[in-house]
């Protein structure tokens, strides 16, 4: 991850969110900003940020609430920022999804590398085309044989079925609305209307989840669209 990267900062006092632009500019980091938890929320599906650095004692909703929600469709790590030192919070965070808790006040450094660390992470657990192969967990993707294979068993799909996969694991761990599915998959064979779509993921869905009652790889994110999930391919 280059340190263009894009950080959305969530806190509602000036003074730190005027600490963390200052520091996180520095090191060549595009900060974003927000007060509050509605607004920390929308910001980060509109801009689509790297990291969140967040605080959970937020003026309309509890940072906490703002972590559950945002996990929902997204995997883009999460920096806790709080004044909250106690254990049970700490461990309520990092069960709800945090990557990493911080108590203020930090030393700028440790911060910074905290960011670093998260960043760095994230982006050697982003998809990676090695030898035209995409691999994620037990699913390979064979690009220049446009062959599958899950858990060292080869699926076989057709070809819309196969493109479809190709968009969804090059955006692992973003939401992708059904508009830009279509859009990335324009010009490829495929009967591009919204219906469609959620047709050939049910059927994408029914090679891959392989027991009544597991976790769908492929979510639905109600209202946005749909997320590839990273880690549920690693079972």
């Amino acid at each position: 991850m280059s340190q263009t990267a894009t950080i959305l900062v969530i806190d509602d006092e000036p003074q730190i969110r005027k600490f963390l632009r200052i520091s996180l500019a520095s090191q060549g980091y595009k900060v974003i900003e927000a007060g509050s938890g509605n607004e920390g929320l929308a910001q980060a599906a509109l801009s689509k940020p790297d990291l969140l650095v967040l605080d959970l004692g937020l003026p309309d909703m509890d940072g906490q609430q703002v972590l559950r929600e945002f996990r929902e469709w997204s995997t883009v790590p999460v920096l806790v920022l709080s004044v909250r030192a106690s254990e049970v919070q700490k461990v309520e965070a990092l069960d709800g999804g945090a990557n990493d808790y911080v108590t203020k006040p930090c030393e700028p450094r440790v911060l910074l590398a905290r960011v670093r660390t998260l960043l760095r992470r994230s982006s050697l657990s982003e998809p990676q085309v090695v030898n035209d192969q995409i691999v994620i967990g037990n699913l390979c993707i064979d690009l220049s044989e446009r062959t599958v294979t899950w858990r060292e068993q080869a699926v076989e799909l057709s070809s819309g079925e196969y493109n479809l996969l190709v968009v969804l694991a090059r955006h692992a761990g973003e939401v992708l609305s059904r508009d830009q599915i279509l859009q990335r998959l324009r010009g490829i064979e495929f009967n591009g209307t919204d219906r469609s779509v959620d047709v050939a993921i049910s059927k994408l869905r029914r090679k891959f989840d392989d027991h009544a009652g597991e976790a769908r790889k492929i979510k639905t994110v109600w209202g946005k669209g749909y997320l590839f999930s990273r880690s549920e391919w690693e079972c």
